[in-house]
C-alpha cells in the first residue's frame, strides 16, 4: 500500500494543541506537527521523549573544563614556566586562582560549540541542505500537522479532522 499522509492546517495554537489531543486520543500516528513558533506543551501532547541535550552539554562543559585544566597545567607549569607578576609556577594549585576565567571559558566554549554542532546533527540541518516544510505558510501564521493515513478510510479521517477544527485539509500521496 502506498504511503498516504494528510495535512491538517489550523490557524490557533490553542486550537492546535486540542486537535493534537483529540487525534492522539483516537489512535490515528501524528507524522510531525510544523509550527512558526515553539508551541508550550506540544511535545507533551504528542508524547515525546524528553530531550537529552541538557546532559550533553553538562558532558561538554566538563570536557571543556578538563582541556583546560590539562592545557594551563602543561603549558604554564610542565613545559615552560615564567615568573609572571611575581606568581612563581610551582603548582598548578598554587596558582589556580589565576587559572579561574581561563576555566570558566574553555568550560562555556566547549559546551557551547559542540551543541550547537550536536543539533544540527540530530535535526540533521546540513549546510545547503534543501528545506523540507511542506507548507510555507508554516513559517508565519499556520500550523500543520502531518497525519498518516495509509492505514484508515480518508473520508473519515478527514471529517474527523475537521471536526478538530482544522480550515484546511490536502491528502499527500
Amino acid at each position: 500500500m502506498a504511503s498516504r499522509t494528510i495535512h491538517a492546517i489550523y490557524t490557533d495554537d490553542d486550537l492546535l494543541l486540542q486537535a493534537v489531543k483529540q487525534i492522539r486520543d483516537a489512535r490515528y500516528h501524528i507524522g510531525e506537527v510544523y509550527t512558526p513558533f515553539p508551541v508550550h506543551g506540544l511535545d507533551k501532547v504528542m508524547g515525546l521523549a524528553p530531550t537529552r541535550l541538557a546532559i550533553t552539554s553538562f558532558l561538554y562543559g566538563i570536557t571543556g573544563l578538563c582541556v583546560a585544566i590539562w592545557m594551563m597545567n602543561f603549558m604554564m607549569i610542565e613545559d615552560w614556566p615564567r615568573d609572571i607578576g611575581g606568581k612563581p609556577s610551582f603548582t598548578f594549585i598554587q596558582n589556580m586562582p589565576a587559572f579561574v576565567p581561563i576555566m570558566f571559558e574553555l568550560t562555556v566554549f566547549f559546551a557551547a560549540h559542540l551543541m550547537v554542532i550536536t543539533f544540527y546533527m540530530r535535526s540533521k540541518l546540513w549546510p545547503f541542505r534543501k528545506a523540507e516544510n511542506p507548507d510555507f505558510r508554516t513559517t508565519d501564521d499556520h500550523f500543520l500537522v502531518e497525519v498518516d493515513a495509509a492505514s484508515h478510510n480518508v473520508d473519515d479521517l478527514t471529517k474527523f479532522l475537521y471536526d478538530t477544527g482544522a480550515s484546511e485539509i490536502k491528502l499527500i500521496e
